[in-house]
């Protein structure tokens, strides 16, 4: 007997979506092994952010500093990039959000703007990344993509294949799958990103600290 087209259509999609998942869980064991060492770049970051010498950590100062101007430079939003940029291949960071109550990272494309205001950071506008704010998870996308928060998250890792079109977030303490961005479209080099949140009267003064990778697999 012939299965009827829209059960062979859902049967395929659930097909799909298995194989989607065993690549996921895949990619999750062996995802450290493209662990590359990154550091931020004073030149790129928004005045008030405070760098540490090593170029590992960030936090917002609160007060604006007297920098020299450089296009560079992200003066409407509190954003610093890596000195890395990757135009192939895949590569993978980790950033420690311990004891944060905001933050945002992910990867950003060369030619984000960096003194014009933004309607949103997603894809569109060349950015792929995580957020968190007053409690809530979001991949920033059209529309946003809501995540369960995870009360223990501490350190968040960032895979990228730049050939695949693939944005990968992990929870690396819990070696646990965040959420992934398929299909993406990359023309121009992709620079790491962070944005420490604002200082927040102190509850949220905490660094955002790019961590050296554990390649355990």
């Amino acid at each position: 007997m012939v299965e009827p087209m829209d059960r062979l259509e859902d049967r395929m999609c659930k097909i799909h979506n298995c194989q989607i998942l065993e690549l996921f869980c895949e990619t999750e064991q062996r995802v450290q092994r493209y662990g590359v060492e990154v550091t931020l770049d004073p030149d790129t970051a928004h005045p008030q952010l405070i760098l540490s010498d090593d170029g590992k950590q960030v936090h917002h100062g609160g007060v604006g500093k007297e920098l020299p101007d450089n296009p560079k430079r992200f003066t409407r939003y509190i954003n610093v990039l890596t000195r890395q940029s990757f135009s192939s291949g895949r590569f993978y960071f980790e950033v420690q959000v311990k004891d944060k109550t905001g933050w945002l990272l992910g990867v950003a494309r060369e030619s984000v703007s960096r003194k014009d205001d933004i309607t949103s950071h997603t894809p569109e506008t060349g950015f792929w990344i995580l957020y968190l704010l007053k409690d809530k998870l979001v991949f920033s996308d059209n529309p946003d993509v809501r995540l369960r928060v995870r009360a223990e998250l501490q350190k968040v890792g960032v895979f990228v294949d730049y050939d695949a079109g693939l944005v990968s977030f992990y929870d690396v303490e819990a070696r646990a799958h965040i959420y992934s961005a398929t299909g993406c479209t990359f023309s121009e080099p992709l620079y790491p990103i962070l944005c420490p949140g604002l200082h927040d009267g102190g509850r949220n003064s905490t660094p955002l600290i790019i961590s050296p990778v554990n390649q355990t697999y």
